[in-house]
């Protein structure tokens, strides 16, 4: 499997905060998402981190939704087109930009205080819910929230940071 190629943008200082190397952390987390759907070529992306006003901004703007929020996705290829990637991943040498993830760490603390989660695993739902947003997952429709959450569950299991059984099928759920 080849890697993520991920390029930040740090508005808030996040990264440089406490003694944890933030970037390693979140490598490990999308590598093993990545390897969970079955992505065997390199991908790339960008994480930003921004602050509460300009998640809002890009919320509002883009989603119609007037709040902060986690995370944003952008995804290069939502699926919907039917562009088959299938003959580009053959190529040794083709890197797919699956897009842009927008990413409010005050938002997710709070989230983890009204959720009871704690910062390390609602940390770690929002990026792998934002990198398989990007990959085309949705959770709209029953069916598709079940499949996505579940593989956010077997993730975050995986790596120590597991789901309450009532958001396997249903999402943060608490």
């Amino acid at each position: 499997m080849q890697g993520i190629d991920v390029s930040y943008s740090d508005e808030v200082g996040f990264l440089t905060k406490g003694d944890r190397d933030w970037e390693d952390w979140i490598m490990q987390l999308l590598l093993m998402a990545k390897k969970e759907i079955g992505k065997d070529n390199a991908q790339e992306m960008s994480i930003n981190f921004v602050d509460e006003d300009r998640s809002q901004a890009i919320n509002r703007d883009y989603r119609d939704k007037d709040r902060p929020t986690d995370v944003i996705s952008f995804a290069i290829e939502d699926g919907d087109d039917g562009l088959d990637l299938a003959m580009f991943t053959q190529d040794p040498d083709f890197t797919e930009d699956i897009g842009d993830l927008f990413m409010c760490p005050s938002v997710i603390e709070r989230h983890s205080k009204e959720y009871g989660t704690g910062f390390d695993r609602e940390f770690g739902y929002t990026i792998v819910h934002g990198y398989l947003h990007l990959n085309c997952y949705d959770h709209i429709e029953p069916d598709e929230a079940k499949e996505m959450f579940g593989i956010q569950g077997k993730v975050l299991e995986e790596y120590g940071l597991p789901l309450y059984p009532d958001q396997l099928d249903e999402g943060r759920g608490k």
